[in-house]
């Protein structure tokens, strides 16, 4: 099985569920060249990461990716209780930091894609960072009284993870929040959460909590 990735992006939330599943990996490390390279465009033609390659099935979308790394290992209890209930449960905030949060932060890392004006760039961002802000108010009040975003860990925590990384790097300002603050130690001193960081950004990565 081999993960491609690009360090600080989503891909890092694969990259993590597959030390928690200890499932035998190799991360294969891209840059924004190699992703636009005929070989790989072959095997992904969207140019994108993360990619994931499992005896000749090529995976790609982290829903996807997360979904099917916690169905190949139930025994990790990732996608719930086992019911179709809390699979949905983990589905349904898997689908929002997906298609909600993750896509707020599109004018933040690719304003050119929304505007002709790169003066107006920084208003852009500014509009983005309150739409952000108000999707992690929403997350923090689902992490009042839990310790994971559905109460037992699953693939979800890993992209809220990533997201809350993201987050922090571009000027969204979390501090208040609490939940999501506690969330955030949580996971950054997670044993696998470590050695995916380590993996994908070196030992400086782990500096960031």
């Amino acid at each position: 099985m081999k993960l491609f990735y690009f360090p600080g992006a989503c891909s890092l939330a694969g990259h993590i569920v597959l030390e928690w599943i200890a499932r035998p990996y190799e991360a294969v490390r891209m840059s924004r060249d190699s992703i636009k390279s005929p070989d790989y465009l072959a095997m992904n033609a969207g140019g994108t990461v993360p990619l994931l390659m499992d005896d000749g099935f090529a995976l790609t979308e982290n829903v996807a990716i997360l979904g099917y790394l916690g169905d190949l290992h139930p025994e990790a209890g990732l996608l719930g209780d086992g019911s179709p209930r809390g699979r949905a449960d983990v589905m349904r905030w898997l689908a929002f930091l997906n298609s909600d949060v993750h896509k707020a932060f599109k004018p933040i890392f690719v304003p050119g894609r929304f505007l002709d004006d790169a003066g107006a760039a920084d208003a852009l961002a500014t509009k983005a960072r309150g739409h952000i802000r108000d999707y992690l108010e929403r997350l923090d009040a689902q992490l009042e009284g839990r310790e994971w975003l559905v109460g037992e860990r699953s693939v979800a925590d890993p992209y809220l993870f990533v997201l809350l990384r993201w987050a922090r790097a571009k000027g969204v300002h979390t501090s208040d929040l609490h939940n999501l603050a506690r969330f955030f130690v949580r996971m950054h001193d997670d044993e696998g959460v470590r050695q995916a960081l380590v993996n994908e950004e070196g030992a400086h990565a782990l500096g960031g909590r």
